[in-house]
């Protein structure tokens, strides 16, 4: 018999209790991070997105920027409503994992999601991402298809549990490809222990079609703008390194948190008893902590795997820890979580006791000190750049994406940029700058002769922020054909050859440049 199988199924006299000030505590602290922090550059562009919702976007599928204009459509345009998402998220993850596993063990699928809401990353993380409906429609989809295994269990009337866990994927698909991994783990679920039930992973499979359907439309009108990102463009350079599976053990660990982790080692039987469990809801969540895991220490091979890749499977790890250990240390796992998460919060709560004239004077945190000031000050520095009648841009997107939030006014990038975020090259035509005066804030001192091919004068002005020196290039008469031939030219040839294999239907850099669909 597993551990699960032994629990009672009423509650722990004080877990409704733990799990209640767990709740309320991490909220309210991610909600005050998620008004006090300045916005970050990734969220700077995934602003724009919602701003002009689409069907798709150049590095991702959608749902984020469809998320970012529903916040902003219902709360308003502020910081705190586009962040509200992932400020709810551990709540909604919670009950998807208590939705899933309840059936099977109360008081187990309770602890579960206490573990979960004790690790640090739901007390401190307010930033919105792709991620964030990644991870919300992949725990939908888990629990609706864990309900259909256990009503198989019971009465075999599970097809419409099937559809919607399916319609949850589909949904996950828009959001981000990382889908595919789940969709993988449920193929190794079906295929190892449910033969019986491949009528049920069919209909799981067309009710999530209409996913990639839309993504796939959307790309071919777009010039495969997420498939060049994703696989080709960012992947050009990577290498094996030793390095990057060791960046991936120590990245788990951290993530798993040194209490779990350790129990998971010291009650390993526990663990492999519970994956060998009869219960096909237990043998799903084996596979959606094993496949996973597999997965990305593959391919920690070569990338070295994000923080945030594995976050979508993050909660039923924690979920499967509460299933397996014996029953008497359930308690003794949360309280070392607890701990772990406390300091995590005594971190931040020291770093919100500094100030400005900490960060400028205080080794480490004044290698920061620039990087700060350009998030807590963005508004004086563009008070002083700005002028009338002047173009403001910048030379890199996450200063662009940061500069254009403050103003509520898109910011254009100068220059050719780097494979990530080249939405800019669906939303500008710089044919509409001939002749203007142009002033592009860089990050650090400019080298003039980068810019005088597309001006006709160009003259470098530097500004001072709270002791930090910040450049701008103004450029007057921009030359859009020399700006065509030069930074356009080579930003066509090093993100635009798409390979002729892939079908396409419109593509907007394209269209603009050479003007047809496909460039010669």
């Amino acid at each position: 018999m597993t551990p699960a199988s032994r629990s009672s199924d009423s509650f722990a006299p004080a877990l409704p209790r733990w799990l209640l000030c767990a709740g309320v505590a991490s909220l309210l602290l991610r909600f005050w991070i998620a008004v006090t922090f300045p916005i970050t550059g990734d969220e700077a562009f995934f602003y724009w997105w919602g701003v002009y919702p689409d069907w798709g976007y150049s590095d991702h599928p959608p749902m984020v920027g469809w998320l970012i204009a529903l916040m902003r459509a219902t709360f308003g345009d502020s910081l705190w409503s586009i962040r509200l998402p992932v400020v709810l998220l551990p709540l909604g993850l919670g009950a998807a994992l208590w939705w899933g596993l309840k059936d099977i063990d109360r008081n187990r699928a309770a602890w579960g999601v206490l573990f979960f809401w004790l690790a640090p990353l739901n007390w401190l993380n307010t930033l919105i991402t792709t991620d964030t409906p990644l991870i919300f429609w992949s725990a939908l989809s888990v629990a609706a298809l864990m309900r259909a295994e256990r009503r198989a269990q019971l009465d075999g009337r599970t097809y419409g549990l099937y559809a919607l866990s399916g319609v949850f994927i589909g949904c996950a698909f828009l959001s981000k490809y990382f889908s595919v991994v789940l969709g993988l783990a449920y193929l190794v679920y079906f295929g190892l222990y449910r033969r019986d039930r491949l009528v049920g992973l069919a209909l799981l499979v067309l009710c999530a079609l209409p996913g990639p359907a839309i993504n796939i439309a959307y790309n071919m009108s777009h010039g495969w703008s997420n498939i060049m990102f994703n696989v080709y463009n960012r992947n050009e350079a990577e290498l094996f390194e030793l390095r990057k599976p060791l960046l991936y053990v120590v990245m788990m660990a951290y993530l798993i948190t040194p209490a779990a982790l350790w129990m998971a080692i010291k009650y390993r039987k526990a663990l492999k008893a519970t994956a060998r469990s009869a219960s096909p809801v237990l043998r799903l969540l084996t596979c959606l902590v094993v496949v996973p895991l597999l997965f990305f220490a593959l391919l920690s091979a070569k990338k070295v795997i994000g923080l945030h890749w594995v976050l979508s499977f993050y909660p039923f790890g924690f979920a499967f820890l509460a299933f397996a250990l014996p029953a008497d240390k359930l308690k003794s796992c949360a309280k070392g979580l607890a701990v772990f998460a406390g300091l995590h919060v005594l971190v931040v709560a020291g770093l919100y006791m500094t100030n400005l004239d900490t960060w400028r004077s205080t080794a480490p945190l004044s290698k920061l000190y620039p990087q700060v000031i350009r998030s807590y000050k963005t508004a004086e520095i563009l008070k002083q750049v700005a002028s009338p009648g002047v173009v403001l841009m910048a030379d890199a997107y996450t200063a662009a994406s940061i500069y254009g939030f403050e103003r509520r006014q898109y910011m254009p990038v100068f220059g050719v940029g780097r494979f990530h975020a080249r939405q800019d090259d669906m939303l500008v035509d710089f044919s509409l700058y001939q002749g203007k005066t142009i002033r592009v804030i860089t990050g650090g001192p400019p080298a003039l002769e980068d810019f005088r091919p597309y001006f006709e004068s160009v003259r470098v002005l530097t500004f001072t922020q709270n002791g930090v020196p910040f450049y701008a290039v103004e450029g007057v008469g921009f030359n859009y054909q020399a700006y065509r031939q030069g930074v356009l030219g080579e930003i066509f040839q090093r993100f635009f050859k798409i390979p002729k294999a892939l079908p396409m239907t419109g593509c907007p850099f394209c269209e603009r440049y050479c003007g047809q669909v496909r460039c010669p």
